[in-house]
């Protein structure tokens, strides 16, 4: 499907990101993974196998992200899965450095990473963002994250159009069981996601590989533009 096509994921070494990698080597395609640190993202890539490469790209520091880009040098799709929650809480306890905090962590690293990759993309090429449910449902306490994703969500359709003739996506996922929510005590954990999968329509909680084949999806089908994929299992519905 993919075959002789290459792929960039800036934060490529976890969750959403590596099963995205996954899914595009599974697809024939030639992936580049990026951490923050270089041991890990070759040991990711290793793991993936013999189509995936790992390097570091801090997407926070341009000059770096630009030297990562020029090392890789062209190629066909753009995916950018970094995260980015420290906005989350009650609006009455954001403060302004953590409402940063959200922009810093990701919007910006997004930006940077459209910014600099778009001038190596192989045109008709295609860029899929990973934004987030909060910025397309309301949901007490996701203030801060839903003013970061519903950012990114109201560029898709502007870049699609300056950017053609490549392709400009989204992929809004729902709640997915990721390496994130390790950070948790476990009985919350849990207890977090039995009461997800109770409210939506699919009875479970998400996992990175619906968003991998969601990511696969948007780069493989070259009739796709200016789209935001909600994968939440339905969430929005109710």
């Amino acid at each position: 499907m993919l075959e002789e096509q290459k792929a960039v994921i800036v934060g490529g070494t976890s969750g959403i990101g590596l099963a995205a990698a996954t899914e595009l080597c599974r697809a024939g395609a030639k992936v580049w993974v990026t951490g923050r640190t270089q041991d890990k993202a070759m040991a990711v890539a290793a793991a993936i196998g013999d189509r995936a490469t790992g390097d570091a790209a801090d997407a926070r520091d341009a000059v770096k992200l630009q030297a990562f880009f020029a090392k890789v040098g062209e190629f066909d799709h753009l995916i950018v899965a970094l995260g980015g929650g420290s906005a989350i809480g009650a609006f009455k306890d954001l403060d302004e450095a953590k409402m940063r905090a959200g922009f810093d962590n990701k919007f910006w690293p997004y930006l940077n990473a459209i910014r600099i990759g778009v001038g190596y993309i192989r045109g008709p090429g295609s860029i899929t963002l990973i934004t987030g449910a909060a910025g397309r449902r309301a949901i007490k306490g996701t203030s801060g994250l839903a003013a970061v994703n519903g950012a990114l969500q109201a560029i898709i359709g502007p870049l699609a159009l300056e950017l053609a003739p490549i392709r400009v996506n989204a992929v809004s996922p729902g709640l997915i069981a990721t390496p994130y929510w390790d950070r948790m005590p476990e009985d919350a954990r849990r207890a977090m996601y039995e009461r997800s999968a109770a409210s939506v329509p699919v009875g479970r909680v998400g996992a990175p590989n619906d968003i991998g084949q969601a990511v696969l999806f948007l780069v493989s089908n070259g009739f796709t533009n200016g789209a935001i994929l909600d994968c939440d299992g339905g969430a929005r519905l109710v």
